[in-house]
């Protein structure tokens, strides 16, 4: 259950209470799901009980627990089969209610085994909206490298989340621009298209050649950093160590294939499970269960961020996810694997099979940044 599922199913408990008189809200477009914060509890929480609590005329407290009781079908007591089939197929384990009035939901453990698979049926194209938005857009940019290169990832993003958007530049970009940071734009001029909504792009700009450091690491250079923040183009994006971000996704993309073909020597597959199932010790020291749970709650988000990249024209928030997505999968490698003397088990299945989503969310994000993600390094 990624939290975009999970937001759309707090909405509905939402609309359920609004329905039943309980609430007298207009049901929000959004409900904000995030990783619990200090004094929180579970998978997820949610604030939307604050939110809700002026309109409401009621304390947050009471609007987190009609909320919370429409959340667990089981206590709500007035659901019909189609709203059942709306609570995620009863994933949600149980909501707790801290603080202020956070809703707090905990997952249960087959949610894990669900997303893996998810991930696996979809892809790299896992995130992606499932249709056309309705949203038809130009991204003119500036004829300088930043603003080009931003717009040609901003496009692919966009794109992913079923929008139609045409990318633009002032006046024709550097041929280097193209061949060397595989720019690909659909037109060029001053021309504004009819029709579509137009977004200027004008990030700082840079300050030095980024075509130099190859199209990888140059294109890293421009979109990592917030638009508002100039890029620093040096060679340490070419050095292959951990203080180079850029290293740690591909490297960690290209373990995850290496640890594949390994276990396809072996003779065991990926198999997805439940955490419980993750978490068995195999005596390697590490703390599975912790590591698990932290990847798992990066792979669920990446649809939200992928979301957020394209609403608010930040193709740096993907290259920052993917960077804690590749910090969560590397401590997990070590334990992928048999040691030893040791038997593949169900629980290195189930190992691999969340190593090889996370290599596919980590692909799948360096596509759209029209980065390589490498087999080997």
């Amino acid at each position: 259950m990624t939290p975009v599922e999970l937001s759309r199913t707090v909405l509905r408990a939402v609309r359920r209470a609004v329905d039943a008189g309980e609430l007298s809200v207009t049901v929000p477009e959004r409900a904000v799901v995030t990783v619990p914060g200090p004094g929180g509890c579970g998978d997820y929480a949610t604030g939307i009980a604050l939110q809700l609590a002026r309109p409401a005329g009621l304390p947050p407290r009471d609007v987190a627990e009609i909320i919370r009781a429409r959340l667990l079908t089981g206590q709500a007591g007035q659901t019909d089969d189609a709203d059942q089939a709306a609570h995620a197929d009863h994933r949600i384990e149980d909501v707790v209610v801290t603080g202020p009035g956070f809703l707090n939901i905990r997952l249960r453990d087959t949610a894990s085994a669900t997303l893996v698979e998810e991930i696996q049926e979809r892809g790299k194209r896992y995130g992606y909206a499932t249709g056309f938005s309705g949203d038809v857009w130009q991204l003119q940019a500036a004829h300088e490298v930043r603003a080009v290169v931003v717009a040609d990832a901003l496009g692919r993003i966009m794109r992913s989340q079923g929008a139609a958007v045409r990318v633009t530049c002032t006046t024709r970009p550097a041929p280097e621009w193209e061949t060397g940071l595989g720019v690909r734009l659909d037109a060029y001029g001053k021309r504004v298209f009819p029709g579509p909504l137009v977004v200027n792009i004008r990030p700082a700009p840079a300050l030095s050649d980024p075509v130099r450091l190859g199209r990888d690491a140059g294109r890293w250079a421009l979109l990592h950093p917030a638009s508002h923040d100039g890029p620093r183009i040096g060679d340490d994006y070419l050095v292959q160590r951990e203080s180079n971000p850029l290293f740690r996704v591909r490297y960690a993309h290209a373990r995850i294939r290496a640890v594949s073909r390994n276990a396809a020597d072996l003779g065991f597959d990926a198999e997805p499970q439940a955490l419980t199932g993750i978490e068995t010790n195999t005596g390697t020291g590490t703390d599975t269960a912790t590591e698990a749970k932290n990847l798992l709650t990066h792979l669920a988000d990446h649809p939200r961020v992928l979301a957020h990249a394209a609403e608010d024209r930040a193709p740096d928030r993907l290259a920052r996810h993917l960077v804690s997505v590749a910090d969560a999968v590397t401590p997990l490698l070590a334990s992928v694997l048999p040691c030893g003397e040791e038997k593949p088990s169900a629980a290195h299945g189930a190992r691999l099979a969340l190593a090889e989503a996370a290599g596919t969310v980590l692909a799948g994000g360096l596509s759209l940044l029209g980065i390589d993600a490498p087999e080997h390094l």
